[in-house]
C-alpha cells in the first residue's frame, strides 16, 4: 500500500496490521483486503449482467491497479484526497474505492452503504461515489463533497435538475466489473449552456441545458465499436485482456463520446414496434419522482403490452406532459409496495415482474 494511505484517520506498519484494524470496521471490507494482500494474482467477482448472464470471473489485481491510476489522473485525484467509501465492497464499485486508496496514497474513511452516508459526516471529502438512491437522499448534506461519481443506476431527469447550481462537481459513470469499473465519464451539472441565458432567461436555458445531447466521454487508452446489435464493444487493455461485449445499445458520437439508449434484452416488441424501456422511462422521469421503470408483459393482440410498474401508492400521473408516440405511453399501470432489489439498490426487473404476477 501507499506510504500515504490512511483508513479512518490512522496510518498503518503493515498489510497485517491494516487487515486486524479493518475486523473492527467491517466484515466485507476485512474480507477484501485479506484477499487483495494475498499471494494470488486475481481477485474472483460476480458480474452484474451487462454483458449477459451474470457469472463469476478472475480479476487480474494489476488490471485493478491500473483503474485506479486511471481514475486518479483524469479526476486529479493525488497523494492526501480525503475520500468517503460507502458503498459494499461485495461490488466491483466499493472495492474500487479501496484500491484507489490503498494505491494513490488517499485518507479514506468508510462508512456502512446507508442512505444518506452524509448524515454523520465530521469532515468534507475530496471524492466520494454514491449510487442514485444514495445521491438523491443526501441531497441537503452533498455541499461536503468536492467530486461525486454516480453510478450503479440511471440517473433520472429530476434527480439531475436537483443537482444543478450545487457546488458539488457531479459526474455521472458508465462500466462495469468486466472493465473494473468505469470506463466513461459525463458531467451532470455546471455544463456548458446551449443558449444565452441573457436573451431567453436562466429556467429556460438551464431546462435546455439538461435536454441537449451529453455524452459519455471516455477515459483515456480505451477504444469502443459497435456489434451487429448496435451494443457497445469495448476494447481496454489495461483493464481487461479480451475485448468486453456489452448488451448495452448506444450512438457512438466520436472516437472519445458516445450515448447510452439502453439494454438490448429489455427491448420491447409491442405489435412489431421495438421500445427500449430506458428511453421512456427517462423522458417519464420528468413527471414521476418515485423508484419506477417500464416492460412489456404478454399481450394477446400486440404480443407484449407496455407497462408502467411504480413504487408506493397509487395516484394519477399526466402523460400529456411529457414527449412520447402513441406506442411509447403505458398502456396500463401498475402500483406495487416495494420492488424487489439488490443490495446496491438497483432494481430487479424480472423477479419484480415475476412477484407481480405471482399475486395475480
Amino acid at each position: 500500500m501507499h506510504k500515504s494511505f490512511h483508513l479512518q484517520g490512522g496510518s498503518f506498519d503493515s498489510a497485517e496490521e491494516l487487515i486486524s484494524f479493518a475486523e473492527t470496521i467491517s466484515k466485507e471490507l476485512h474480507q477484501f483486503l485479506s484477499e487483495w494482500f494475498d499471494d494470488e494474482s486475481s481477485i474472483v467477482l460476480k458480474t452484474s449482467g451487462s454483458t449477459g448472464i451474470p457469472k463469476t470471473i478472475h480479476i487480474k489485481k494489476q488490471l485493478m491497479k491500473n483503474s485506479a491510476k486511471s481514475t486518479g489522473d483524469f479526476f486529479d485525484l493525488g497523494v492526501g484526497t480525503r475520500a468517503l467509501c460507502c458503498l459494499s465492497v461485495t461490488y466491483i464499485a466499493g472495492k474500487m474505492m479501496v484500491v484507489r486508496a490503498l494505491e494513490l496514497g488517499w485518507d479514506l474513511d468508510f462508512v456502512a452503504p446507508v442512505n444518506n452516508p452524509l448524515a454523520q459526516a465530521f469532515y468534507a471529502y475530496d471524492f466520494c461515489a454514491m449510487v442514485p438512491l444514495q445521491v438523491k437522499a443526501s441531497l441537503w448534506d452533498l455541499h461536503l463533497v468536492k467530486k461525486l461519481l454516480i453510478g450503479g443506476g440511471v440517473v433520472t431527469y429530476d434527480l439531475c435538475e436537483h443537482l444543478q447550481g450545487l457546488s458539488t462537481e457531479c459526474f455521472a459513470s458508465y462500466g462495469m466489473t468486466e472493465t473494473v469499473s468505469h470506463i466513461a465519464i459525463k458531467k451532470l451539472n455546471s455544463v456548458e449552456l446551449p443558449f444565452s441565458e441573457d436573451r431567453i432567461g436562466s429556467s429556460v436555458a438551464k431546462k435546455l441545458s439538461l435536454a441537449k445531447r451529453n455524452p459519455y466521454v471516455l477515459l483515456p487508452n480505451i477504444s469502443i465499436s459497435q456489434d451487429d446489435r448496435r451494443c457497445l464493444v469495448i476494447d481496454a487493455p489495461l483493464l481487461n485482456e479480451e475485448k468486453v461485449i456489452t448488451n448495452d445499445m448506444v450512438d457512438i458520437y466520436s472516437e472519445t463520446e458516445f450515448e447510452w439508449l439502453g439494454r438490448y434484452d429489455h427491448v420491447i416488441n409491442s405489435g412489431g414496434v421495438k421500445l427500449h424501456p430506458e428511453e421512456i422511462e427517462k423522458e417519464l422521469s420528468k413527471i414521476i419522482s418515485k423508484r419506477f421503470f417500464v416492460a412489456g408483459i404478454p399481450d394477446q393482440h400486440l404480443g407484449e403490452k407496455l407497462v408502467l410498474i411504480i413504487e408506493g401508492k397509487p395516484e394519477f400521473y399526466d402523460f400529456s406532459n411529457v414527449t412520447l408516440s402513441k406506442y411509447q405511453t403505458p398502456k396500463q399501470i401498475i402500483f406495487v409496495d416495494e420492488f424487489v432489489s439488490t443490495v446496491t439498490k438497483k432494481i430487479q426487473r424480472k423477479k419484480t415482474l415475476d412477484l407481480i404476477t405471482s399475486l395475480k
